[in-house]
């Protein structure tokens, strides 16, 4: 894996532009991580989302890949400006980032973005990624994130993708504990999804 350094001045023009920003959303990885920003009294919140659809319109193909080249802030803004934008080119690349997790935080944005794409291609995506990192219990990455958007995916297709892993006994259950309710990683994809909608004015 190739991460460009901090003496790349195309990485540090583009960190400093979205990822850190000096225009009132300073440190926005941080609003983003764990979707943060829903903590943010208004009228702030709405303020920040409305840089952040900003930014995502504005930000070109080749900023966000020099941004998903990097480290994991930057992975993770990139990611969340992708699920603000909808910018479908960007599906396997999410996926493979996500499925690699080499990265700590950023398969959230991942999984967030391909929860906002929502096409059964992005379900296969979330779907190979729990079947391979739910038989994993010493692996505790995002499977809680991406259970979420599968159940999004799902809700708004009608699918049923996320059913063989969140039924008794299945892979779900074993990974998280039964005390564990699918049903909530589900409504917090669902809260955030529906703030980037707002925001981006859709």
């Amino acid at each position: 894996m190739h991460i460009p350094t901090n003496d790349d001045p195309e990485l540090m023009a583009a960190i400093h532009r979205y990822v850190s920003t000096p225009d009132g959303a300073q440190r926005r990885y941080l609003k983003l991580l764990g979707g943060n920003f829903e903590s943010i009294a208004e009228p702030d919140r709405s303020e920040f989302l409305r840089l952040l659809a900003h930014d995502a319109e504005q930000i070109t193909d080749h900023e966000l890949g020099t941004l998903l080249d990097s480290e994991w802030r930057s992975r993770i803004t990139a990611a969340w400006l992708i699920a603000t934008s909808r910018r479908h080119s960007f599906r396997e690349r999410l996926g493979g980032l996500l499925l690699a997790s080499e990265l700590t935080y950023s398969g959230q944005g991942h999984c967030i973005a391909l929860a906002r794409l929502g096409t059964t291609a992005d379900a296969e995506i979330l779907t190979a990624y729990l079947d391979h990192y739910l038989r994993r219990l010493d692996c505790r990455y995002d499977q809680p994130w991406a259970l979420g958007a599968l159940m999004h995916i799902d809700e708004h297709l009608g699918t049923g993708y996320a059913t063989p892993f969140i039924q008794p006994n299945g892979l779900w259950h074993t990974w998280a504990g039964a005390a564990d309710d699918p049903q909530t990683h589900h409504e917090r994809i669902a809260v955030l999804h529906t703030a980037l909608d707002n925001a981006a004015g859709k």
